[in-house]
């Protein structure tokens, strides 16, 4: 069964290739949704695949890459919508 969930991740995520390195990972994993920065400067992202795997991306939100300093994650669980791909955003 397909899940979807939506992540918003806040802390030092911007300007230290966040978005790239979730966008790289979300595709190795086979996830599909998006990534994006906020106005706020957060980073929001959306994934849709198989639980275990979403749970896979989780956890390497929660680490981001080396420059990255993660404060919070909200979790969101959302109805799929069919992701056809993953893209990254602004």
């Amino acid at each position: 069964m397909i899940k979807r969930y939506k992540i918003i991740i806040s802390g030092k995520v911007q300007g230290v290739f966040f978005r790239r390195f979730i966008y790289e990972s979300a595709v190795k994993l086979g996830l599909k949704g998006f990534v994006r920065n906020t106005e706020d400067g957060k980073v929001e992202a959306v994934f849709e695949g198989k639980k275990e795997d979403i749970n896979k991306i989780i956890e390497l939100c929660r680490k981001g890459p080396a420059a990255a300093k993660i404060e919070n994650i909200k979790i969101i669980n959302e109805r799929a919508l069919g992701e056809k791909e993953f893209v990254r955003k602004n």
